[in-house]
């Protein structure tokens, strides 16, 4: 049986590839796969992790420590109007973007350990290796009265 051209896979790789090509897509920071992207390196000493954030300013992103945790989050909002000459709309756009990820580095490792940087959509994040210090056993003693 034959099937009408609509329904060839081509026709929908091709459809949403032109729906992606929109240039409302275009215009906002979080449309690629890149968003995110981790490179971590042992370094002798730390370790370095390299995060792609293409689109957001060193404002949008955000770096927190809690329980061992570094969290590492990015929220871009922005919002775009076109009008004609009455004051009507002829488009109006609005985006709001958010991303987070997570890495344990160690409840050892404190905020003031963690040197960071952000250049160029590029957050450049130094951690320090720090073994968990062994537990010293110490003797607990009764009082033994009279």
């Amino acid at each position: 049986m034959l099937r009408p051209s609509i329904f060839r896979s081509n026709f929908v790789d091709d459809m949403f590839d032109d729906f992606f090509r929109d240039t409302f897509w275009k215009d906002s920071p979080v449309t690629r796969v890149e968003t995110m992207s981790t490179d971590i390196k042992d370094m002798d000493g730390h370790y370095q992790i390299e995060m792609n954030l293409p689109g957001f300013t060193k404002e949008d992103v955000n770096a927190e420590l809690k329980n061992g945790y570094l969290t590492i989050s990015a929220e871009h909002k922005q919002e775009k109007e076109e009008k004609d000459t009455e004051n009507k709309f002829i488009r109006r756009e609005r985006y709001q973007g958010m991303c987070r990820r997570s890495f344990f580095v160690g409840e050892q490792v404190t905020e003031e350990d963690i040197k960071a940087k952000f250049k160029d959509g590029v957050l450049v994040l130094e951690v320090p290796k720090k073994e968990k210090e062994p537990e010293v056993e110490q003797k607990k003693f009764i009082a033994i009265e009279g």
